[in-house]
């Protein structure tokens, strides 16, 4: 006769977990990737949060923040051709940051990938493959908060949105600070580099390949969606990298601004 069941009374550790005396049988360090991504993640929270509650410092021509793009408070810095339109008066008294942080916030908040890797860094559930939850109870995503996670297809909308806005502001970067076209800056590069991620990773969403090619019966009647599934899938392939990389680079593409903006250097000029 086995053993009888160990550990809590609900939850994984019920009385129809297997009846083993150890709470996993993992030997390698499973809690190294966890606490890698809880602290990565926390990083870069307590970072954006600071910028994004500064007001300030945001624009350098002719390069503007990603977290302050577009700006729409009467309060925005002036950026020639750039985007800021001051739909939100004077009585906005807070960083215009905060209006429109939402959707690109929204975004990887409900992201697949995402709620994965912050419901495993900072909930533990579960904190890693083939170890048991400490939590007695698991609804799921059916109540109240998490239950908003179902909104991901509308913030995929929305961050088509500001995507296209991004590409509009690195276009822009191909100006010099008299707002000159024809030049090209280190900043240029950063830009460059952080919308070509960013769009990689907006692309290679879950619902993105599902409105692409979702509820298709036959891939031959539609060949160029199925095309374009088959590279949304490719990409999808690498979405956990892609979200990564776009996270450092638009926090870098902020941060380049910042230095420049106060002055801790000049922004290098290749033509």
């Amino acid at each position: 006769m086995p053993p009888p069941a160990t550990g809590g009374t609900g939850g994984v550790q019920s009385g129809t977990r297997a009846a083993i005396p150890e709470r996993h049988l993992r030997t390698d360090r499973w809690w190294l990737a966890p606490a890698a991504t809880a602290f990565g993640l926390f990083v870069f929270v307590v970072y954006s949060t600071w910028r994004a509650f500064a007001g300030a410092d945001y624009y350098h021509a002719p390069y503007v923040s990603p977290f302050y793009s577009p700006c729409l408070a009467e309060s925005c810095e002036q950026m020639q051709s750039g985007p800021n339109w001051a739909l939100f008066g004077d009585w906005w008294p807070l960083s215009p940051a905060l209006i429109i942080l939402i959707f690109p916030l929204g975004f990887r908040l409900t992201c697949y990938y995402y709620r994965k890797a912050y419901y495993r860094g900072f909930w533990a559930s579960p904190p890693a493959c083939a170890v048991a939850e400490p939590h007695k109870r698991y609804t799921g995503e059916t109540r109240f908060p998490l239950i908003l996670q179902n909104l991901h297809r509308y913030f995929f909308y929305a961050a088509v949105g500001v995507a296209v806005i991004l590409t509009w502001d690195t276009l822009l970067g191909f100006r010099n600070s008299e707002y000159e076209w024809g030049h090209m800056g280190l900043g240029t590069v950063v830009f460059l580099i952080n919308i070509v991620l960013i769009w990689a990773y907006t692309i290679s969403c879950h619902s993105c390949r599902h409105i692409v090619g979702g509820r298709l019966k036959h891939f031959s009647k539609h060949p160029v969606r199925y095309r374009m599934w088959g590279l949304v899938g490719k990409l999808n392939s690498r979405h956990m990298e892609l979200a990564w990389a776009s996270l450092l680079s638009v926090g870098l593409a902020d941060l380049y601004v910042y230095l420049l903006a106060t002055g801790a250097f000049t922004d290098p000029q290749f033509f």
